[in-house]
């Protein structure tokens, strides 16, 4: 079994693509394009007088609260480039805690599995799992840019 495939069993139900399809992609998302490269990608979160903006290399993106630029970050340090956001905004927070807690704990593994090893492995094992990880949710998609709204009210039912 290769150390990406392990790592990948260690983390189970906190693998990021896993944690996106169960729960992010089981509700009711937006569509959300990032204009980045897909690659490992340094994102910082930037606190300006206009707001909240997610920095990623010379390009910076406007986010309407901190909870979303810090959901925003680990998809921008995955390198993906289309995602799905959570309409619900109150749901955000808490699966931008959950998703950055996955991504450290995926950090920390690769950190211990190759310990004993170059920093040339270190860099090769930890760029698979960030290629594989981006590859998963782009298979699992964005969605559509606009969630389904329901056109019957209760009010009008007859």
């Amino acid at each position: 079994m290769s150390l990406v495939n392990e790592i990948k069993e260690n983390l189970n139900t906190e693998w990021i693509p896993r944690i996106y399809e169960d729960k992010i992609r089981s509700q009711r998302t937006r569509s959300h394009k990032l204009d980045i490269p897909r690659k490992e990608n340094k994102a910082i979160i930037q606190h300006t007088l206009l707001g909240v903006e997610l920095k990623v290399g010379n390009k910076r993106f406007s986010c309407p609260d901190l909870s979303t630029a810090r959901y925003l970050q680990v998809f921008a340090w995955l390198g993906c480039q289309e995602i799905a956001v959570p309409y619900d905004i109150t749901k955000i927070s808490s699966l931008a805690d959950e998703l950055e807690s996955s991504w450290h704990k995926m950090l920390l593994l690769v950190d211990r599995e190759t310990s004993n090893k170059s920093p040339a492995v270190r860099g090769r094992l930890r760029a698979g799992l960030i290629r594989e990880a981006r590859h998963q949710i782009d298979e699992i998609g964005a969605g559509e840019l606009m969630p389904e709204f329901k056109k019957s009210t209760k009010q009008r039912r007859n």
